[in-house]
């Protein structure tokens, strides 16, 4: 494990915001000085996990270093069934509120194509969602908040949720709650790098974050031939085209207009040869909806759509389709307040408008059981003006990121902490 790298040439000096933007504040109590001190080795402990990718599912040797890092500040981890993943309590006040934070842990299995010395070292594995600088936030958040509560300052009990494979289906979240990382908890925040900001400001929105996400799988069969006898087949890529293009549309038009669905094709598979009429097709793709009716009532319509259209042409139809995560949907008492604690940490001016994705989120797991909010974590550098997005392999970070990560969600606790109205214990709203 390393303790601290050099940033590269040209790059940035790790700095504090507070003191580059009106209107920040620092933090209590020596904390803002720690941070400062810390950011150094925070980037070390990010470069580490970026060149040490686990994809979802092997996040083992990531929950070790987060272990040995939690255990060093004098805390107990307590592990996940499978031993990837973790969640550990900082325990301040025992008669107050427990507010969590949740960073998650793996990696796409994606080429690094950076000419970075931190570039991954494990082929086709790749830390292209920013899934190290989360995990290394909720660390220095640890190693901020831990010396607040040995001094009597922390007006409650933060929980820190590090949670494995969330880029997959089934995700990790539902099997962090089913652990007991929700129990106790009276809300939860997270944040989520985001290259379409510069690095020193934050995305917040109250409402649908992300969208509920589902996969669609459309398969016909029937008897194929030669081209030049088509009367003679059940015509596959003709009915497949007829999918294609009419099942968007008749899709929207059977929908509640106030759940409306995205439906993109991504695959489509149908024979080999160029005078061959094949014996089975499949057409594959994705759909999104902001809201969980839609998500839910989409996959009804089209599994009663598809054999319409399908109708008479004498092929046999399968469809398929399989529900992903939830919409993120943000409390609105709880994005005031984290839009309130990032205003505290780098200034009123910093804090802007996120915009809806129609990306998916298992964190929307979270806020179906206890309030909370995910805000967007700017982390372009000044003067690029075309960044790498996530899930492209050239995607990086302006390291300074990683303060303003911790400084924003070390606002959020003590402000969640000191919140009386934060609710009650593991009873969010369910949607």
């Amino acid at each position: 494990m390393t303790s601290a790298l050099t940033p590269p040439a040209g790059s940035p000096p790790a700095s504090s915001w507070s003191a580059e933007s009106a209107g920040a504040r620092p933090l209590p109590q020596g904390a803002e000085e720690a941070l400062v001190r810390e950011a150094p080795d925070l980037i070390a402990v990010r470069r580490h996990l970026h060149a040490h990718p686990e994809l979802s599912g092997q996040e083992f040797q990531t929950t070790a270093l987060v272990v040995r890092r939690l255990t060093g500040l004098g805390l107990t981890p307590r592990l996940l069934p499978k031993g990837n993943g973790l969640y550990c309590d900082i325990v301040g006040a025992a008669d107050g509120p427990m507010v969590a934070f949740r960073a998650d842990l793996d990696a796409l299995p994606l080429l690094d194509s950076k000419a970075v010395d931190y570039r991954s070292t494990v082929p086709g594995v790749c830390h292209a969602c920013g899934h190290d600088v989360h995990t290394t936030v909720l660390l220095g958040l640890a190693s901020v908040l831990v010396p607040l509560a040995k001094r009597g300052a922390l007006a409650g009990r933060v929980r820190l949720i590090f949670q494995p494979a969330e880029e997959t289906v089934p995700s990790g979240a539902p099997e962090v709650i089913a652990a007991g990382a929700l129990d106790g908890v009276s809300s939860i925040y997270a944040l989520h790098c985001a290259p379409q900001f510069p690095v020193g400001t934050v995305g917040v929105r109250p409402g649908p974050l992300t969208a509920a996400s589902a996969t669609l799988e459309v398969r016909v069969s029937g008897a194929g031939g030669h081209t030049a006898r088509p009367h003679l087949t059940t015509h596959l890529v003709d009915i497949l085209g007829r999918v294609i293009v009419d099942l968007p549309g008749v899709l929207t038009h059977r929908m509640d207009p106030r759940w409306p669905v995205s439906l993109v094709w991504g695959a489509v598979h149908a024979g080999e040869a160029f005078n061959t009429i094949p014996v089975e097709g499949t057409v594959r793709g994705t759909v999104r909806s902001l809201s969980r009716e839609g998500w839910h009532e989409a996959g009804a319509i089209i599994a009663k759509v598809v054999p319409d259209l399908v109708a008479g042409s004498g092929a046999d139809v399968e469809v398929r389709y399989v529900e992903g995560f939830p919409p993120v949907i943000n409390d609105p008492g709880a994005a005031a307040l984290i839009a309130a604690a990032a205003a505290r940490a780098l200034g009123v001016g910093q804090v802007v408008e996120a915009p809806v994705s129609m990306g998916s989120e298992d964190f929307s797991y979270y806020l179906e059981r206890v309030p909370g909010a995910m805000i967007r974590l700017g982390v372009t550098a000044p003067g690029v003006t075309a960044p790498y997005d996530t899930h492209q392999s050239g995607f990086d970070v302006d390291e300074r990121a990683i303060e303003c990560g911790v400084r924003v969600l070390a606002h959020t606790a003590l402000a969640a902490l000191a919140d009386t109205g934060a609710g009650e214990p593991g009873k969010g709203t369910q949607r």
